[in-house]
């Protein structure tokens, strides 16, 4: 194709290659991954897709993106944290949603665990782990799945009590949301998200 490197869509920008393969992936790379996302129930929304993302494509999780906050509740974690046993069995029977037991109940646990934190303790806590800039990646070859930064963030989670998040996960929660900007360096949405906020105090393929 084009070695890793920006290809130009039917528009002619550039873009990262993996954005090209369908018109769901053109509007999340153009209009959501590398953009800062902040807010706790926002975070954990994209820390639980990610997490149903392990072992599958990205692409399976968009096109069920409605169906999971349905599922769960637009991903509040107060409302989630109430919920039992009736409905982790309907969730299991949910076409919706990826019905996996493991990821549905590692789910529920993780918004119990949060309800228990202050607001803005998960936000703080994931955007600590906020590298400083660096280079552009020119190519697909260039962009890592594992960092010092994302092992330390997974660590970090799993301490604190939050589950099914390691170090693969994490990072692709960090470029999903904005922590690290993996878009090629001629990409057009290059930059696009640049956070205004210090990175000490965010959505991935």
């Amino acid at each position: 194709m084009s070695g890793g490197a920006p290809v130009a869509g039917p528009d002619g920008l550039l873009r990262c290659p993996w954005a090209l393969a369908t018109e769901d992936y053109v509007a999340y790379h153009d209009g959501e991954w590398g953009r800062p996302v902040h807010g706790d129930d926002a975070l954990y929304e994209r820390l639980c897709l990610e997490a149903f993302q392990s072992g599958l494509s990205w692409l399976t999780i968009l096109r069920r993106r409605e169906g999971f906050r349905t599922a769960f509740a637009g991903f509040e974690i107060a409302a989630v944290a109430e919920f039992g046993p009736s409905d982790t069995e309907r969730l299991l029977a949910d076409p919706g949603i990826i019905r996996n037991r493991l990821k549905i109940e590692a789910t529920l646990a993780n918004a119990r665990e949060l309800a228990t934190w202050a607001p803005g303790d998960l936000d703080t806590l994931i955007w600590s782990h906020a590298p400083e800039p660096g280079p552009a990646p020119r190519t697909i070859a260039d962009v890592p799945a594992i960092t010092p930064e994302s092992t330390a963030l997974s660590k970090a989670l799993k301490k604190s009590g939050i589950r099914f998040v390691g170090p693969t996960t994490a990072y692709a929660l960090m470029q999903a949301c904005g922590l690290v900007d993996d878009h090629l360096s001629k990409c057009t949405s290059r930059g696009a998200g640049s956070d205004p906020a210090p990175h000490s105090s965010p959505a991935g393929v």
